[in-house]
């Protein structure tokens, strides 16, 4: 789908070429604003007509379409509502571009054009916020559908192009240009957590990061399995032991920034398909677990984006990629494992594995790039859908300053985030009778905390975040600006609080 941008001066709603839709954004107010009627007089009647026959106030994210007026070229005239000034954001302007979208599709349009003339008490521009706005019609026009040899024509989406009119038109296309790179990102981890765990395994992941990203100035660096027992990495390793695929780890380097700044680092467990080992998990909802490499989907996402807006930044990303299977090699509950930190592992249950991923990717990045920070991102715990639901994700830190900042980006791009306790009561619970830590607790309560104060162990002093994405990394319904199936979250997230506090 091709998002543009017009000059709202200079736009014709009664232009001959006019075709599909026309949409027109509105205030809730008593009375239609006064650039309404500019358009043409019986289509304002009409307008009018049709709003005093319905329930239509313009209350945000309402919708009206009616037959357009002969005096316009277009077929439809869509009235979609904006509420008040002041609850307009970046991210009310996203959902109602995304509620707009699903409007022109189920119309059956192929062209739309929107006039943007703004709302008096919006916290943005004019620019800004047609940018959001397309933003949000692009993030709802994902679809994963690569595999589908036969669907039927009512479902597919029909609009190709959508022009929006707005004033300082060349600023927004400037905008959005600094968006697309970004948006790229969120639809390429959404396309890696949704592909099968016959197709992203661990060999085939590692080569189309480095396929994908390398074109881009993305530096990537692969380690097999000898590499990794050469250096120690038995943690990693024992996750994988099960498989008949080769586990892998994947360092990319973005160096974006000057040469002797420091890193920053995101870290990613990729268990690209996850049957618990010999714990095996219930048939029940097992082929979900294909998704359970979406901490590393979004580490790879936040790569390109990062890579194809040239952000000014020094990065280093690395993503451990296992397959945990339960053959005659696979770990036993009981094994005890030495990670990269030397530190020794009992393993006690083979299903709680991408944190003995984890370990040994976050040791291995703050013991040889010295990073100003670690963030990881992991589909790590079922706890966390019970404590937080599907529509937040899980902080744990070791620093307040960085969680603050992160929080302050989950804000602005309207990717949730809470942060939970983390403290020496709860890490006693992993200390086990025969190893230096166990891989699960010794209670039943706070398995996402326990999961945490696990990690926490491999980071040293480094300023360390921990997301448990399990609850949103994949959507179980559709949403305004989100498929179901993989959401992308944290690419957005991640990107914003980098170019808000990282950038030179």
């Amino acid at each position: 789908m091709e998002i543009s941008f017009a000059q709202l001066a200079r736009f014709k709603p009664t232009a001959k070429t006019a075709r599909g839709a026309l949409v027109l954004l509105l205030p809730e107010a008593k009375t239609l604003p006064k650039w309404a009627s500019d358009i043409d007089s019986d289509a304002y009647g009409k307008i009018k007509k049709a709003i005093a026959g319905s329930r239509f106030e313009g209350k945000k994210k309402q919708i009206l379409t009616i037959l357009a007026p002969e005096g316009l070229q277009y077929e439809q005239l869509v009235l979609v509502g904006v509420g008040k000034g002041k609850e307009l954001g970046a991210n009310c302007h996203e959902h109602i571009g995304g509620k707009l979208l699903g409007e022109l599709n189920s119309l059956g349009v192929k062209q739309a054009s929107i006039l943007y003339h703004g709302t008096k008490g919006c916290k943005l521009d004019e620019a800004e916020a047609a940018m959001h706005l397309a933003t949000g019609l692009q993030l709802k026009s994902y679809r994963f559908d690569k595999y589908k040899t036969k669907e039927k024509d009512s479902d597919k989406p029909t609009v190709e192009s959508i022009t929006i009119a707005v004033e300082n038109s060349r600023e927004a296309t400037e905008l959005f240009k600094t968006q697309a790179g970004v948006l790229d990102g969120v639809f390429f981890t959404r396309d890696l957590v949704n592909e099968p765990g016959n197709v992203i395994e661990p060999e085939n992941y590692a080569k189309l990061i480095d396929k994908t990203l390398s074109p881009l100035g993305v530096k990537i660096e692969i380690l097999g399995e000898k590499e990794m027992a050469k250096m120690g990495c038995g943690s990693l390793l024992s996750v994988g032991q099960g498989s008949v695929k080769e586990s892998k780890m994947v360092i990319m380097k973005w160096e974006g920034g000057k040469k002797k700044d420091q890193p920053i680092s995101f870290i990613g467990k990729g268990v690209t398909f996850d049957t618990g080992g010999i714990s095996i998990k219930p048939s029940a909802g097992m082929g979900d677990m294909k998704m359970d490499m979406g901490g590393s989907g979004t580490v790879v996402g936040l790569m390109m984006a990062l890579a194809k807006r040239k952000a000014k930044v020094n990065v280093v990303s690395i993503v451990g990629l296992v397959e945990n299977m339960p053959d005659g090699n696979a770990s036993r509950p009981g094994d005890v494992v030495t990670s990269l930190s030397g530190q020794t592992i009992e393993v006690l249950n083979t299903d709680a594995e991408g944190r003995l991923v984890l370990a040994d990717c976050l040791w291995h990045c703050q013991d040889k790039y010295k990073p100003k920070f670690m963030v990881d991102l992991a589909t790590l715990t079922g706890a966390i859908l019970v404590a937080l639901g599907e529509t937040t994700g899980g902080l744990f830190s070791n620093d307040d300053k960085l969680s603050e900042k992160l929080l302050e980006a989950s804000k602005t791009t309207d990717e949730k985030l809470w942060r939970l306790p983390m403290g020496p009561e709860y890490d006693e619970l992993i200390n086990s009778p025969i190893a230096d830590v166990q891989n699960i607790s010794s209670g039943r309560w706070g398995g996402s905390i326990t999961a945490a104060q696990f990690l926490k162990r491999f980071v040293n002093d480094v300023p360390w975040a921990h997301l448990d994405i399990a609850g949103v990394a994949t959507a179980s319904k559709a949403s305004d600006i989100t498929p179901k199936g993989a959401s992308g979250f944290g690419v957005r997230l991640l990107n914003e609080m980098i170019l808000k506090h990282y950038e030179g």
